[in-house]
């Protein structure tokens, strides 16, 4: 034991994203109370993020409280070694034989915090925190958030229905043509693919438009049998399900969202959730847990990326729906949390809010005027989004001040602070370009060269890029094609980064990365060897473009980033700090690494033996 302990319980509440230069103004102004409460109680400090500063990698050293070299996760998008093929990096499934179904397997390592507490006899419950699905085996409970994928195994693939002919498919969506015969047409919701046939299985669904209500009615064999909806607004949950064999079925939840009834019927359908009283993998320790929070609080989204931000990117929902939503999810996470303050008396409760972080990405562009997002037109009454989000935020904050006694240490923070995301570079073509990545014979970049690494020819490549600001070396001995002798990997790394350091965009004039660091340089622990050669840190303004993150070669090293998605916070990690209050007084020198030995110096128990942060208290 680290001594006796300071209080029975501790909260944390994550509020992901969170921007230090636009809390400290308001906290100034007086338009964030509940947080300035706890400023004035306690303390408030920036805290020391990642590298790179990426919502996965955070949380996971924030649970962990060791660097990223010690659980594993470094980026959203790994590569698989042996086909040096983009890949999923959260979590992998696993199948034995075609006998055996499927398992998810979490790909964090390291020990979290919860898991200490737990050996030691104290319970936790956590609520939606990164990496953690499948979840973990524990004393407490646990819902998994992001990592959690839809019905179909993906992070969010959603569905616009339309009469009008020839609307093709933007990112992460399919789109359905309805024909309607009078007021009504028989459509149909697409889910999971078949294990076997790999076709999609869909389950039939009947709408009945009435104009003079102005409403649409949906009609199918799910719960309930009828769900209507107005224009503008987003349905309640529609519970399915889909037959795989004849004794066989999966079940689902959709929500709908009505864009218009007139001149012609457009409906959004969100991606298809794993329903909690019947999940296709566990989603909550123990598997009972999201059956119960579902019955307790009401039906709830399961999928690790709640917010609809591709419908919205895609220009399928408006920014008012997409805010509503938001708005919802906020509730509906509230409603998690204080379901456990007010039954959880000791230990430890997490509770993670995605929806800052969300709303940021997707309004940024409405704090600069000359963003290349706002080409299609500049929405001046959404300047403050952001900030009235934070307010929103801030009246969590309140009301769980007063479920929260003397005997509760209090934190609330986020993982990182946010960004302009203006321009996208190519670092794979930048890496062509300077005689370290070779396409096959005739292909050069651009659209023949496509994406997934598919026209690179490996026995002429030193190096690639893969993720959001992950590079790698085409390493002999550990990439199946690999070329560079291990005597020449420090050399080339160094080479590398000292050609990305100070990269001007001749455009704009600016500087767009700052430095890349060598793996060895930052990270250290026993995923080591997961790690990414070098980790590029962007100046502001900057990131790695949307194709260099799926190992695209486009044309030229600049783009401009004209998608919705037009803020961002994984440039270099001293530029995006998170924030940190706490109803105590503690260390200003605040670093993600230190929140785990913190909580369990609160709770008595010394840091875990891989831990590498200290107690702030």
């Amino acid at each position: 034991m680290a001594g006796p302990r300071l209080v029975s319980r501790v909260v944390v509440v994550g509020l992901d994203g969170l921007e230090p230069s636009i809390v400290e103004p308001l906290l100034d102004a007086g338009e964030l109370p509940h947080l300035d409460r706890l400023r004035q109680s306690g303390g408030y400090s920036r805290i020391q993020t990642t590298l790179p500063a990426q919502t996965p990698v955070a949380w996971s050293t924030f649970a962990t409280g060791t660097n990223p070299g010690g659980h594993g996760i470094f980026d959203f998008v790994r590569r698989d070694p042996a086909t040096c093929r983009p890949d999923f990096s959260l979590n992998r499934y696993e199948q034995k034989n075609a006998f055996v179904p499927p398992k998810a397997v979490n790909l964090r390592r390291g020990t979290p915090v919860w898991s200490l507490l737990s050996d030691a006899g104290i319970e936790s419950a956590i609520l939606r925190c990164p990496c953690t699905f499948p979840p973990d085996s524990f004393r407490g409970r646990m819902l998994s958030g992001m990592g959690v994928p839809d019905l179909r195994g993906g992070l969010g693939t959603g569905t616009f229905y339309t009469q009008r002919e020839g609307v093709a498919a933007g990112e992460t969506e399919q789109v359905v043509r309805l024909e309607l015969r009078g007021r009504t047409a028989r459509t149909f919701v697409i889910g999971p693919r078949h294990p076997k046939t790999r076709e999609d299985i869909r389950s039939e669904i009947d709408l009945e438009v009435d104009a003079a209500r102005g409403r649409l009615a949906i009609r199918s064999d799910g719960e309930p049998r009828l769900l209507e909806v107005q224009p503008g607004t987003w349905s309640g949950w529609l519970r399915l399900k889909f037959k795989v064999g004849l004794l066989q079925s999966v079940r689902g939840m959709v929500r709908f969202h009505l864009v218009r009834l007139e001149p012609h019927v457009e409906l959004y359908a969100s991606p298809i959730n794993f329903d909690p009283d019947s999940p296709l993998f566990p989603i909550s320790e123990p598997a009972s847990y999201a059956q119960e929070l579902a019955r307790d609080i009401g039906t709830y989204y399961t999928t690790g990326m709640v917010e609809d931000h591709g419908a919205l990117a895609n220009g399928r929902i408006s920014e008012e729906a997409y805010l509503d939503q938001c708005q919802q999810a906020l509730a509906e996470r509230e409603r998690m949390l204080f379901h456990e303050l007010d039954r959880f008396r000791a230990g430890l409760i997490f509770c993670l809010f995605d929806t800052p972080d969300r709303v940021q990405h997707m309004f940024w562009r409405f704090r600069e005027p000359g963003h290349p997002a706002n080409r299609e037109g500049f929405r001046p009454d959404l300047t403050r989004a952001i900030e009235d989000h934070y307010r929103a935020c801030d009246a969590v904050v309140g009301r769980a001040l007063k479920r929260v006694d003397d005997d509760t240490l209090l934190v609330v923070l986020s993982d990182h602070g946010f960004n302009s995301f203006q321009r996208g570079v190519h670092l794979n073509t930048w890496l062509h370009d300077q005689g370290l990545l070779a396409l096959r014979p005739g292909v050069g970049p651009g659209a023949e060269a496509g994406d997934f690494l598919n026209a690179v020819d490996w026995d002429r490549t030193k190096a690639y890029a893969v993720g959001i600001g992950s590079v790698y070396l085409n390493l002999h001995g550990r990439e199946a094609r690999g070329i560079v002798a291990p005597g020449e990997a420090q050399a080339l790394a160094g080479a590398i980064a000292a050609g990305l350091t100070g990269l001007a965009d001749p455009d704009r004039g600016a500087v767009a990365i700052r430095g890349a660091s060598r793996r060895e340089d930052v990270y250290s622990g026993a995923c080591m060897d997961l790690a990414p050669d070098l980790i590029v840190r962007f100046a502001p303004g900057y990131r790695a473009s949307w194709a260099t993150a799926l190992g695209g070669i486009p044309a030229g090293h600049f783009e401009d980033n004209d998608r919705r998605w037009a803020g961002d916070h994984i440039i270099d990690p001293a530029l995006v700090p998170g924030v940190l209050f706490m109803n105590r007084p503690f260390s200003p020198s605040a670093r993600l690494l230190d929140m785990a030995p913190t909580i369990l110096a609160a709770l008595g128990l010394e840091p875990g033996p891989a831990m590498e942060g200290a107690t702030l208290l």
